[in-house]
């Protein structure tokens, strides 16, 4: 009874706010990673960043309009990362702040001596456990690739958020009950010390080499790669495409291929 309900409510959600179709498909003509989706899977997009719409406020900061457009293109990408799981997978917080470019966050941090350091930090993007994620939009538009070609700011700072889902981001999300935390621990950490030695011995990498910060960041940067050019991480660490593939529930490689 409590399923059909939900499903009552969500189909009325949709007769009301649904994205309309003029400016879904000029999203999809938008977005590089939109490009390889089916019709059913366009269509599966369009209902979850509608939904995501009616339930997170995206909103601007520091002069930046978020207007539908802008909006249902953050909306499409956030969605595309569960598009085979639910929405449920953002829950917990509500809102998207968006400023028209890269902002500072000041911290105060301490030093081995204990000392007090305030520092501050320009971000394209950022995600809060609780609480909102923020980003700059000339990092997020179309096109922006600004930490390269396999880039996408918006694809990272909502792969913290799933992430976050069981605790402080560290580079393991709640896994699928037909995933193993030994594969994915002995695939990412390989793949991870292998990036960071190719960095220590400046050699040139494929990737971003922030994806060497810390496991939290390699695991929202391979996310981002996995999406966007999903051969070249399949060429890289075909053992962690296979994980992220388990988790997002999502062959990105077939689906470009095809």
């Amino acid at each position: 009874m409590l399923k059909r309900l939900h499903r009552m409510w969500l189909q009325h959600v949709l007769y009301r706010s649904r994205i309309p179709f003029d400016c879904w498909h000029q999203t999809m003509n938008k977005g590089e990673v939109f490009s390889h989706l089916d019709f059913h899977e366009q269509h599966r997009l369009r209902k979850l960043a509608s939904l995501f719409l009616h339930d997170k406020t995206i909103s601007g900061a520091g002069g930046f309009e978020a207007d539908l457009e802008k909006r249902v293109y953050i909306a499409a990408h956030a969605c595309l990362l569960i598009l085979n799981l639910e929405l449920n997978y953002f829950r917990g917080w509500h809102e998207v702040i968006v400023y028209p470019s890269s902002f500072v966050i000041k911290r105060e941090e301490y030093d081995a001596s204990g000392v007090v350091h305030e520092t501050r930090r320009e971000l394209a993007g950022e995600a809060w456990g609780r609480g909102p994620v923020i980003l700059s939009w000339s990092d997020a538009r179309p096109q922006a690739y600004s930490h390269g070609p396999a880039s996408n700011v918006i694809i990272h700072e909502f792969a913290h958020k799933l992430d976050m889902l069981n605790g402080a981001a560290n580079g393991m999300p709640p896994l699928h009950k037909n995933m193993l935390r030994k594969q994915w621990t002995e695939s990412f950490s390989q793949a991870y010390n292998n990036l960071y030695q190719q960095i220590e011995r400046h050699h040139h990498t494929a990737i971003d080499p922030y994806a060497a910060e810390n496991p939290a960041e390699f695991f929202a940067v391979l996310s981002e790669v996995f999406f966007v050019k999903p051969s070249l991480l399949h060429k890289l660490y075909p053992r962690v495409y296979q994980q992220l593939s388990l988790f997002y529930r999502q062959d990105t490689l077939r689906r470009s291929a095809g």
